[in-house]
């Protein structure tokens, strides 16, 4: 897992974790880095002591949220800005299926699954955010970042 984490978030200033940490020790893998981490609703026990459910995070004038999730999936990147009125961009997780795109002028970014939990088997996703005048992101499958 080092090893893999290493390769995908070497050039990483900061690491946005969505929840579903089984042990909040895995996140000793991005020492040295910024670490902002939410915990999820499979997450350990010491997970969810730890770690928020929901958090703001302000990075070159931008503001991003961060949650694993809010209420059921209907409707729910709509409602995540009822949580992040102020948000320029928004990542959360949950879900396991990796998406990124604008909606009401808020970026929306879901990394996916970096172990390959997703549906029908599939392997793993992460995201890049880079911030800059603007925010752009972009999914990767872990072995195409390789």
């Amino acid at each position: 897992f080092k090893k893999i984490a290493d390769a995908c978030f070497h050039d990483a200033d900061m690491i946005l974790h969505a929840g579903d940490l089984t042990d909040p020790a895995i996140l000793t893998v991005f020492s040295g880095k910024e670490v902002h981490a939410v915990h999820g609703n499979m997450c350990s026990a010491l997970s969810c002591q730890h770690l928020p459910t929901h958090k703001e995070i302000r990075v070159g004038g931008f503001t991003i949220g961060l949650i694993h999730r809010f209420g059921n999936t209907y409707d729910f990147e709509s409602r995540l800005s009822e949580i992040f009125p102020e948000a320029d961009c928004i990542v959360y997780g949950h879900t396991h299926r990796p998406v990124c795109h604008r909606l009401g002028g808020v970026l929306y970014i879901n990394p996916g699954s970096f172990t390959g939990t997703g549906y029908s088997g599939a392997g793993g996703t992460f995201a890049i955010l880079e911030v800059g005048e603007t925010l752009q992101a972009q999914i990767y499958q872990i072995q195409a970042k390789l």
